[in-house]
C-alpha cells in the first residue's frame, strides 16, 4: 500500500500548482501519490498536472466549487495512502520534506501532525513581511509552529498530515468556509488522538501578495474564531483575544493622542520591537518596515473580524451562515 497521499485542493492557481508539483518531483523519498482537485476553477490546472504525470503518481479531478473542506474530503475519498498529507496550493516543499515526516513518524508515531512555514528567498519583500507577521512570537504568540508559543500547536491545512483511518473516523473536514482546519484539529484532540508538531517538516508558504488581500484573509480568520468558539467553547484562549485587544487599544490610543501625543508611546514601542526583530530575522531593514505594516494589518484585520463576528453571533444571535461567510474562500 502507498504510505503517503498528498492532497492539493486548488482554485484558479495553476502557476502555484506548477511550483508545488515541481518541488514534489525533487523529494528524496519517492513513496507517495498526489491527488489534485480543481474546486470549480475557471483557470483549471489539468494541463499542468498532465506535464508531471510521467514523473509522479498523480491523479487529477475537477468538481463544482464547494470550498476547501469538502474539496479535501473529495480528495481523501480517492486517496490510497496510509497517511494523508494536506497542503495548500501556494506551498513549495524542500527536497527533504517527506523524508523528515517519515523519520519523525518512525521515532514517534502520531495520528496527526503538522509543520511550520518559512519564506523562500524568491518571495517578494511583501510576502516575506507577511510571512514574518504570521510566524513571529510577537504577532501570533508562536501558535503556528514557533519554538516559543502561548498555546499548544494545532495542525493547519497548509501543512497537515493525518492517518487516513483517523480522518475517516472523524468524518473529514466540516463545510465551514473559514477555520475548518482548526475545527478538525480540535476534534482530533477532543477524540484523544496523538497530535504533534514536526519542526523539520517545514514548507515555503507564499501567502498573499498585498496587504488588501492579507487583511481580508485575517479578517475572515478572526470571524472564524467566533464560529469555532460556538462549536467548541473551550477552544477560545487568551492568545486569541490579543489581536482584538490590540485593535481596541490602538483606537483608544489614537483618540487619546488628540489630547496627548505621548499616548502613542506604547504602540510606538511595540512597533519598534517588531521592526527590530523583523529586520534582524530577515536581514533587511526594508522588509522590517514592511513587516510593521503587515503586523498592523494582521492584528487589526483579525481583531476587527473577531469583533464583527462576536457582535453578529454572540450579541445579535445570528447563525453561522451569515452573509459574510458565504463569500468565496479563495478570492
Amino acid at each position: 500500500m502507498m504510505k503517503y497521499s498528498i492532497l492539493i485542493p486548488v482554485y484558479n492557481r495553476p502557476d502555484e500548482v506548477d511550483e508545488l508539483l515541481q518541488s514534489l518531483t525533487a523529494q528524496t523519498l519517492k513513496s507517495f501519490e498526489v491527488v489534485v482537485v480543481d474546486d470549480g476553477s475557471t483557470l483549471p490546472c489539468r494541463e499542468v498536472t498532465n506535464r508531471y504525470a510521467p514523473q509522479l503518481t498523480l491523479h487529477y479531478y475537477s468538481k463544482p466549487n464547494s470550498g476547501p473542506g469538502p474539496t479535501r474530503n473529495y480528495a481523501a475519498e480517492r486517496a490510497h495512502g496510509t497517511y494523508l498529507l494536506i497542503l495548500d496550493s501556494d506551498c513549495i516543499l524542500p527536497p527533504g520534506y517527506l523524508e523528515a515526516v517519515d523519520r519523525a513518524l518512525k521515532q514517534r508515531p502520531l495520528d496527526a501532525f503538522g509543520g511550520p512555514d518559512r519564506a523562500h528567498d524568491s518571495f517578494t519583500p511583501m510576502q516575506k513581511a507577511i510571512n514574518y507577521s504570521m510566524t513571529s512570537f510577537f504577532t501570533t504568540g508562536g501558535i503556528r509552529g514557533g519554538q516559543k508559543k502561548l498555546d499548544k500547536f494545532y495542525p493547519r491545512s497548509f501543512n497537515m498530515g493525518v492517518r487516513r483511518e483517523v480522518y475517516q473516523a472523524l468524518g473529514g473536514f466540516s463545510p465551514m468556509r473559514f477555520g475548518e482546519d482548526i475545527d478538525f484539529s480540535i476534534r482530533l484532540f477532543d477524540s484523544g488522538y496523538r497530535c504533534g508538531l514536526i519542526p523539520e517538516a517545514w514548507v515555503w508558504h507564499k501567502r498573499r501578495t498585498d496587504l488588501r488581500k492579507f487583511f481580508k484573509q485575517v479578517h475572515n480568520s478572526g470571524m472564524a474564531r467566533i464560529n469555532l468558539y460556538k462549536r467548541h467553547p473551550s477552544s477560545l484562549k487568551c492568545v486569541h483575544l490579543l489581536p482584538t485587544a490590540f485593535t481596541l487599544g490602538l483606537l483608544l490610543l489614537l483618540c487619546a493622542s488628540l489630547w496627548c501625543a505621548y499616548s502613542l508611546l506604547p504602540i510606538a514601542a511595540y512597533l519598534l520591537l517588531v521592526l527590530t526583530d523583523a529586520s534582524l530575522r530577515t536581514r533587511s531593514f526594508h522588509i522590517g518596515l514592511l513587516s510593521v505594516a503587515a503586523s498592523i494589518t494582521q492584528l487589526t484585520g483579525y481583531g476587527s473580524g473577531f469583533l464583527r463576528a462576536w457582535w453578529s453571533r454572540c450579541i445579535c444571535g445570528k447563525r453561522e451562515e451569515a452573509e459574510a461567510f458565504k463569500t468565496n474562500f479563495y478570492q
